[in-house]
């Protein structure tokens, strides 16, 4: 996603969990972390970034066309070797004026 006013309803629409996420990525755009160290981030306990995105893609593909307001690097793109996520500027900024 690269709309703001989409990015915003994205925002709206999911979990408070999934809120949560989407502002932790807002706070360093551009950054790609692995999923431990941003769940570390935000005090959630392992895995929970797997769980958060998997109930958050049901909205994602009926309401975003599977749309994301976040991006991917996965293990083999990444620097870490890991899954990696983050947000670009425009992202970021949109989340953090949903606020």
């Amino acid at each position: 996603m690269d709309d703001p006013d989409e990015i915003a309803a994205f925002h709206d629409r999911c979990s408070d969990l999934m809120r949560a996420l989407l502002e932790e990525l807002a706070r360093t755009p551009e950054r790609a972390r692995p999923f431990p160290e941003i769940e570390d981030a935000l005090g959630w306990p392992r895995r929970r970034i797997a769980s958060v995105l998997g109930g958050v893609s049901h909205l994602r593909h009926t309401e975003f066309g599977g749309r994301r307001p976040y991006r991917f690097h996965d293990d083999r793109a990444s620097a870490s070797g890991r899954w990696e996520l983050f947000m670009d500027d425009v992202q970021a900024a949109a989340v953090r004026d949903a606020l």
